[in-house]
């Protein structure tokens, strides 16, 4: 409160001497106590007589009200101020005072924003507010406004023009039912009283005050910022904070708006002839000056039960979102239920909507709370007419009645600390900003249908919403099958956008559990990038990988995506089906595998199947075929596989594949191989064959696969290899040798044998493959039956062409006594230090004899 000078106080002295002239000198203007039109205040009192200042000159008491504070309540009046005289008129010649009922004479101070007002313009009005300071008074019951103007010639220089008296039944505050005409940022607005409901939360009392605005004037009307208060009938203030849905609210030309002011009240509180109390603060005078006030209605308490499906309507900012809770189902996990639904909003107004602030938490039929974290809700922004859905989700125990559970939500609203903890203090008392404190305020109860969740089925079509958009999703299949010393579990999904138009599906992380083994830290997610947006009906298939140890058993899959973020969980869906291994798609002897992907396409078939026998396990040996389905040179996917016996067993295979890009329509040749026990059987076996995986990724050239995918079972051809009779076209890809004509010489007395073979050697450059790992072994066998190798490498001893020669030599001691005979020339394909016999034919070895010594003539 501004402090009070000697000066004001010698004044306020002097005027009590002039206490008696009010009412005498003039007939005193009564000011009507009803009302005419529609508005229930002062400034219907148009019947009042102006009081006459000057020639042309009348003042008109339009407002009077007056406000509790604890240095001194403060009454405020506002004059109007017409002149109708061809000069303007000087304020300063004119004086009001306030005459309380115990004859106290206190001079009006104009607030603030009126002190410019100097002069009032010749043929123009102008409204001046003015404050007091009355003390103890608390009615306006005795209380009149004395006018005086300045006049030399009377006593003092003040002569009394007439004074206004408040009547004993007038009212400052607006009728229920009634509606008032006033001003709010010199805006005319009409206001009425609107509701006053009651709340009970956590052992607290909240009460909600309602107030309907229309904007009368030709400009947009803004907060004005005033201060608004619940009063009781015995005069205790509650101070109200404006609902968080509103705060800045704006109200267009002709617009009517209810504005809703909140404020916690004690239990106890009687709340019958409440009103609602609007201050402006004047920051220079650090005074709080009275406004208009609104008896409110009797108090209701509203039904914020929400029933299961039905709709619950929130006005924010004057639009209507209708809100609705779906999708509810749970299922239990470890001691705990875990349950999750949707919030779908609805904006149906024709303005955007920013939601405010909400909490909200799973009370139990006992009233214990669950926090629900409410982060994709609060600041929410719905366009006109625009649908969203916020996924939800919460962890409650066991023990818990799940079947009676209500998902409350609670609007947290900011104010002043000590707000409905008694009568509020004036801020004109305060010099500094008051900290903030939070109202929890409920808004609505959703009653939660008790729905299990189900178990989806494979291949069955399932509907979702959430917050990125509608679509379909079906489980394709749930694979296991063999990975080192482990088994890989893949999820295969599909999601099918249901909307009328493009799905975006945001980057995902997925997590595999089953049973009680959480396994999301070594689930990884592969998709098609290419497949994050979805035209509308347009699929995308994803997988859920993962590895437990190949001896683990389980009975349920839960399968989880969710939004990738470092900060928060945002969950994309969530569905749990009992234990079942789809079967791996089994490819007849011959049948095409085929591999699908955006630069991946091709066609593989199986070229050769052979077993290469050991003497202590047997190689089994496939080629197969790989032909580019691309229109442009493309690396072709990385293959990966298992050898699987009839009997079950399983045995990883070693891949040799190229690293080179496919031409287009180009053929490829990829070979598997591995060790198997003498004691398996061969004749059924079938390759296990996939694309390979890293990470989260299809394998490029040069990666360790971590894992494979797409898998299938094709049945092999195992072909056991003929040797030819002779060396005519021996094959060992991607060469062809043709032996023509071999001989061998032997010198008499020699220990070596000199062997000389003419060949043809042509390379097949049609198929791209890796680095061959076969050798070709040339054996020579002897007229005595005794062998002798020798490795013999392509394109360094044997050169590609025709006509050529290769020769060899080969030593022992016991051919010193050799004069002829034949030898045998055997070529094997070796691999992996097994061999396979290809062919082999006789030569004839030549025997030179040493020229005979001439005898000596006698």
């Amino acid at each position: 409160m501004r402090p009070i000078n000697k000066k004001t106080i010698a004044l306020l002295l002097s005027s009590f001497a002039i206490a008696q002239l009010a009412g005498s000198t003039a007939a005193p203007a009564v000011l009507a106590a009803g009302t005419t039109g529609p508005a229930a205040s002062v400034t219907a009192a148009a019947k009042v007589n102006p009081i006459t200042l000057a020639a042309g000159v009348t003042a008109t008491l339009e407002d009077v009200n007056i406000w509790t504070q604890s240095g001194g309540n403060i009454l405020a009046y506002t004059l109007k101020i017409t002149n109708n005289s061809g000069s303007s008129a000087n304020l300063q010649r004119y004086f009001s005072r306030v005459v309380t009922p115990g004859g106290s004479v206190i001079p009006g101070n104009p607030v603030t924003a009126d002190v410019t007002k100097k002069k009032v313009p010749a043929k123009d009005s102008m409204s001046i507010t003015y404050y007091v300071n009355v003390g103890q008074t608390t009615s306006l019951k005795g209380v009149k406004i004395a006018m005086y103007v300045w006049d030399t010639k009377t006593k003092g220089y003040l002569k009394h023009a007439g004074s206004i008296a408040v009547p004993a039944n007038y009212s400052t505050t607006v009728e229920l039912g009634k509606s008032l005409n006033t001003k709010m940022n010199d805006i005319p607005v009409t206001a009425s009283a609107d509701t006053l409901q009651l709340y009970k939360y956590a052992g607290k009392v909240y009460a909600k005050v309602g107030i309907n605005l229309t904007n009368k004037g030709n400009k947009v009307l803004s907060d004005p910022g005033y201060s608004a208060y619940l009063v009781t009938a015995s005069g205790t203030s509650f101070e109200l904070a404006l609902s968080s849905s509103q705060t800045g609210y704006k109200i267009q030309p002709q617009e009517k708006k209810s504005i809703y002011y909140l404020t916690e009240i004690p239990a106890y509180l009687k709340t019958a002839n409440m009103k609602l109390q609007f201050t402006q603060k004047d920051e220079a005078l650090k005074l709080e000056l009275p406004k208009t006030s609104y008896k409110l209605p009797a108090a209701t308490t509203p039904d914020l039960i929400v029933a299961s499906g039905a709709v619950k309507k929130l006005v924010i900012s004057s639009n209507t979102v209708d809100t609705k809770l779906t999708g509810a189902s749970v299922y239990a996990e470890d001691a705990k239920a875990v349950w999750s639904f949707q919030l779908q909003l609805k904006n149906t107004g024709n303005k955007a909507v920013t939601l405010p602030v909400y909490e909200l938490a799973v009370k139990s039929a006992k009233g214990t709370a669950f926090p629900v974290n409410s982060k994709g809700l609060s600041g929410l922004i719905l366009k006109p007419l625009e649908t969203k859905v916020v996924p939800l989700t919460v962890e409650i125990p066991l023990e818990v009645e799940q079947s009676s559970l209500q998902l409350q939500m609670i609007e947290a609203v900011t104010a002043a600390a000590g707000t409905g903890s008694g009568p509020s203090e004036p801020s004109g008392t305060a010099e500094t900003a008051e900290p903030s404190a939070k109202l929890i305020f409920p808004v609505a109860y959703f009653t939660i249908p008790y729905t299990l969740r189900a178990d989806v089925h494979s291949g069955q079509e399932y509907g979702a919403t959430n917050q990125y958009g509608s679509f379909s999703y079906s489980l394709q299949s749930l694979q296991r099958y063999p990975w080192k010393d482990d088994d890989i579990v893949i999820a295969k999904l599909r999601i099918t956008n249901t909307q009328a138009v493009n799905l975006t599906i945001p980057e995902l992380k997925g997590a595999l559990k089953l049973d009680t083994d959480n396994l999301a830290s070594t689930t990884d997610l592969l998709m098609d990038k290419e497949s994050s947006v979805l035209a509308p009906g347009k699929s995308a298939e994803l997988s859920l990988m993962t590895k437990i140890p190949y001896t683990d058993e389980f009975e349920n899959v839960r399968i989880n995506l969710s939004v990738k973020s470092d900060t928060e969980n945002i969950p994309f869906l969530d569905l749990s089906t009992n234990s079942f291994i789809s079967a791996i798609d089994n490819l007849k002897r011959g049948d095409t595998y085929t591999i699908t992907g955006k630069g991946k396409n091709a066609t593989i078939q199986e070229s050769r199947t052979t077993v290469y026998p050991g003497s202590n396990a047997n190689i089994v040996y496939t080629e197969l075929l790989m032909s580019s389905g691309e229109k442009r040179q493309s690396k072709m996917a990385r293959l990966q596989a298992y050898y699987k016996t009839a009997d079950g067993q399983f045995y990883e295979a070693k891949v040799n594949q190229t690293n080179n890009a496919a031409t287009p329509g180009g053929k490829q040749l990829i070979t598997f191989w591995a060790k198997l026990p003498k004691t398996a059987a061969t004749a059924d076996v079938s390759l296990y064959l996939g694309t390979g995986v890293t990470g989260s990724k299809l394998s490029e050239s040069g990666e360790e696969p971590t894992g494979f995918i797409h898998v299938a079972s094709l049945l092999l051809t195992p072909q056991a290899v003929t040797p030819a009779a002779n060396l005519q076209k021996i094959a060992l890809y991607p060469y062809t040798l043709t032996v023509f004509a071999s001989e061998g010489r032997h010198l008499e007395a020699s220990d070596t044998v000199t062997m000389n073979m003419s060949y043809n050697l042509s390379r097949d450059n049609s198929l791209d493959s890796g680095d061959s790992e076969h050798k070709l072994i040339l054996r020579m066998t002897d007229p005595y039956g005794q062998s002798q190798d020798k490795v013999v490498v392509f394109g360094t001893d044997l050169t590609e062409g025709n006509n050529n020669m290769y020769s060899m030599s080969f030593s022992k001691s016991l051919y010193k006594q050799m004069t002829g005979g034949t030898y045998r020339l055997t070529l094997y394909d070796e691999f992996q230090g097994e061999r396979q016999e290809l062919g082999s034919q006789v030569y004839t070895i030549l025997f030179d004899m040493l020229p005979k010594p001439e005898k000596e003539e006698k």
